[in-house]
């Protein structure tokens, strides 16, 4: 297939159309995988939320009207409490609800979601500063540590569910709260004298803004989300300059570099990626909102220098992104342990965010075979099937201490896979006037706009248990447009017919997506094979913990050897070169799922006796290797897992 070589400044000095995602609202998963998870998000996890939410005295951070009570989270060595977000995270969750209101209203859901509005309104200053933390606890200290307490990243979140709740039910109530708040960041910050010049060391807000500035089309949100991006990382540091100004030493930073907050240097200048996973992709996030509002090509540039290093050097093989607990992000190149993962669903879901946004501005399947892998793999195994229960570390390898919990001590995972999963629609298409890009594939139906038309497309498929999937279009009348399928890159022999006639790939394919220009007409049906047989990939020779170990693939998904299905531990196995994979979908098994099931050999310990090392090699019985797609796992009994199994000549 045609593949063009990355040319940085190309979006922009060809003047392409850029790529506007379609309302998730407008996308309806009808059966299958996704309509699964969504009514799960629906009816079990957003409810369950709310209670975690008044069960560990979140929402008690919105008595305004009341002295503060104990801490619910206390100081930690580093000065820092998680109460000091406690506002981001049911910003967050009313997000991820108004996602789901904005299919099906909820009275219930709305009443509570009103409340936590009103009293925020209650609580604002008359200045329009917003943040419970500072409110009422310390007032005089607002806007005195930007490096450590979070303030702008809870304003973002907030912000954000305010745009969403607004976009679902048309009230105003919060959005009119948070517009204030934005009005007080601008009179704050900016390279205007009597302003202050920092930016919050946790991106999140930029992101916030991008999205009011498309909301509202007025600049001066574009021109502080931009002032934002710019002015990270400018020296001196603004960081040095505040804690001076606290009476603290500067060298006394407990992360001792800015590069954990992506603040060593300009955004422009960074090529490598460093420092805390979060912050990082949700940085690369608003960059990557600045590159396709302004046709910045420097942003441009540096955001494919920093995607060609993560994901040649970074990235985990299911999409998880962060190796080390220490800085909840990133060491050095090669560094991905896998009982040590850290992986925080949260890295997961911004790596999400980010790559999504650079297929807006450059239809390039690079960007959305990673969208696929993380919403499969690394982002999907942070919720448990049963809708309440997470993970926030999403390792790779287990013995079984690992166990998903109910809510967490820092429960940022929780709404954001919510949030995640209930706007998934929003990722599956993206169009401009004249053409249509399908970038996942899902049984369900859209209602999309191309001109003054209105195109409905409907999926017919089992995806990601199986490949063959078939399209329709309902027109009112004949259109000109170009329809742009995602050709995976797991995919080595796709097929396309249209109408029964086969399509040579070759000939349209280009980044990775097949174009197909023509007059469409209102019965015509395209039918994509895409053959996913189980395959086994190996890491880099400097991933020194992969090295001599496979992990197994089919289609989208990664899987995993747990000890539910072994009866002993997934370490003992050893997987012959020339064991051939069996695929079967088992109905009653965690919801319904593919498994993988191979002649395999085990360590037998039974003859091994009670020393601890001997002069003989354990003896290998055989034995079956039954595997199950990553993200389900941990959702039985407690016992080990294993995604790169050690591989036998």
């Amino acid at each position: 297939m045609k593949q063009d070589s990355p040319d940085m400044d190309a979006p922009f000095s060809r003047q392409a159309q850029r790529f506007q995602p379609v309302d998730h609202a407008h996308v309806r998963f009808t059966e299958g995988f996704w309509k699964s998870w969504q009514d799960i998000v629906r009816d079990i996890t957003i409810p369950t939320q709310y209670k975690r939410l008044e069960e560990e005295k979140f929402l008690e951070v919105l008595d305004f009207k009341s002295p503060p009570g104990p801490l619910a989270r206390p100081i930690q060595p580093s000065g820092l409490s998680m109460q000091h977000f406690f506002d981001s995270d049911f910003g967050k969750w009313i997000e991820a609800a108004s996602y789901m209101l904005k299919y099906q209203r909820n009275p219930d859901i709305e009443a509570k979601i009103d409340d936590i509005v009103a009293r925020l309104g209650e609580g604002q200053m008359p200045d329009g500063y917003l943040n419970s933390w500072f409110i009422r606890r310390e007032p005089e200290k607002r806007w005195t540590n930007l490096r450590d307490l979070h303030e702008m990243y809870s304003m973002g979140h907030l912000l954000e569910g305010a745009i969403a709740y607004y976009e679902a039910t048309g009230k105003r109530a919060f959005l009119d709260t948070m517009l204030k708040a934005v009005d007080h960041i601008i009179t704050q910050f900016g390279t205007e004298d009597g302003k202050l010049k920092g930016y919050d060391a946790h991106a999140e807000v930029e992101l916030a803004l991008m999205k009011l500035y498309r909301l509202t089309g007025e600049h001066r949100h574009l021109q502080l989300a931009r002032y934002f991006v710019d002015e990270r990382g400018q020296m001196p540091s603004y960081f040095d300059e505040e804690a001076r100004k606290r009476g603290e030493k500067p060298d006394d930073y407990v992360y001792k570099t800015y590069a954990y907050s992506q603040a060593h240097k300009p955004v422009r200048e960074q090529e490598e990626v460093e420092g805390h996973a979060v912050r990082a992709t949700y940085l690369f996030s608003a960059m990557a909102d600045l590159a396709f509002e302004t046709k910045d090509p420097t942003l441009w540039t540096a955001l494919e220098k920093l995607f060609a290093h993560m994901t040649s050097k970074l990235l985990y093989v299911t999409g998880g992104i962060g190796s080390s607990g220490d800085n909840e992000g990133f060491t050095r190149d090669f560094d991905l342990p896998n009982e040590t993962a850290y992986a925080e669903t949260c890295a997961a879901i911004a790596l999400g965010f980010w790559v999504s946004r650079m297929a807006q501005i450059d239809l390039d399947s690079r960007y959305t075979d990673i969208l696929e892998l993380i919403a499969y793999n690394g982002a999907l195994s942070g919720i448990a099937r049963d809708g309440e229960h997470y993970f926030y570390e999403n390792v790779l390898e287990s013995h079984g201490q690992h166990r998903r919990w109910k809510w967490h001590y820092c429960p940022c995972c929780p709404t954001n896979i919510a949030r995640f999963i209930a706007s998934l629609g929003g990722y599956v298409y993206s169009s401009t006037k004249d053409a249509l890009a399908v970038h996942l594939y899902a049984a369900g139906e859209a209602a999309i706009m191309l001109g003054d038309q209105s195109v409905r497309i409907t999926q017919k498929t089992a995806y990601p248990w199986d490949g063959d999937i078939r399209l329709s279009l309902d027109l009112d009348e004949a259109l000109d447009f170009t329809l742009h399928l995602r050709i995976p890159g797991w995919c080595d022999n796709a097929s396309i017919e249209i109408n029964g006639e086969a399509i040579n790939l070759s000939d349209v394919t280009v980044k990775g997506y097949a174009n197909l220009t023509r007059c469409w007409q209102r019965s015509d049906e395209i039918r994509l094979i895409l053959p996913m047989p189980a395959v086994r990939l190996y890491a880099h020779p400097d991933v020194s913990e992969d090295f001599g170990r496979v992990a197994i693939k089919r289609g989208p998904l990664v899987y995993c050897a747990e000890e539910a299905d072994l009866d002993f531990p997934p370490q003992r196995l050893r997987l012959p070169v020339d064991a051939r994979f069996k695929a079967s979908f088992e109905k009653d098994l965690l919801g319904g799922t593919t498994i993988l099931t191979c002649k395999a050999q085990a360590a037998d310990d039974t003859s091994w006796g009670d020393g601890l090392y001997s002069k003989s090699k354990v003896r290998m019985t055989e034995t079956t290797l039954t595997a199950i797609p990553y993200h389900l796992w941990a959702n039985r009994q407690k016992g080990g897992m294993l995604v790169w199994l050690q591989e036998e000549a």
